[in-house]
């Protein structure tokens, strides 16, 4: 049992703070990597909750490789994000603050394939091309890196 489900058999569907790392994986085509998660039926980066005694930097390899088997040769900080803006209640109706460390992943080796306990499908997306439903807790993280792309401030 992993920590998070420790702490809800505790507190049960009240809000917790969650501290977690997701990872914007980019291809050689400028192509960003989303995953159609399991628990909300979204499109979201992968990534996920720390557990303890890891670094944010380990949570986004191990979650990265965890739910699309790549393994991450380089992560580059790119943002933290907490607030009112990150607060999500999940379907089945947990709550948390989420406090996430976002990283950018351009080299990276395996083969694409999702974890099938948590991702229905994970596929590579062009920027202009993007899905309608992307997962709440990402989606203003996608924004900000889009946001960069359009200004010219090339992420990297």
């Amino acid at each position: 049992m992993g920590y998070v489900q420790q702490i809800r058999q505790l507190v049960g569907t009240r809000p917790i703070i969650l501290a977690g790392a997701n990872v914007i994986v980019i291809d050689q085509f400028g192509r960003m990597l989303l995953q159609l998660r399991s628990d909300n039926y979204c499109w979201g980066l992968p990534g996920g909750t720390m557990e303890p005694g890891e670094t944010l930097e380990e949570v986004a390899k191990r979650e990265l490789f965890e739910e699309t088997n790549l393994t991450a040769i380089e992560l580059i900080p790119f943002n933290f994000y907490s607030g009112k803006e990150f607060y999500y209640r999940y379907p089945h109706g947990d709550e948390v603050y989420n406090a996430v460390a976002t990283y950018i992943c351009k080299q990276y080796d395996g083969l694409l394939q999702g974890n099938p306990d948590e991702v229905l499908d994970v596929q590579f997306f062009y920027l202009n091309e993007l899905p309608g439903n992307c997962s709440p807790p990402d989606l203003p993280i996608i924004q900000d890196y889009f946001r960069l792309i359009r200004e010219g401030k090339g992420v990297l």
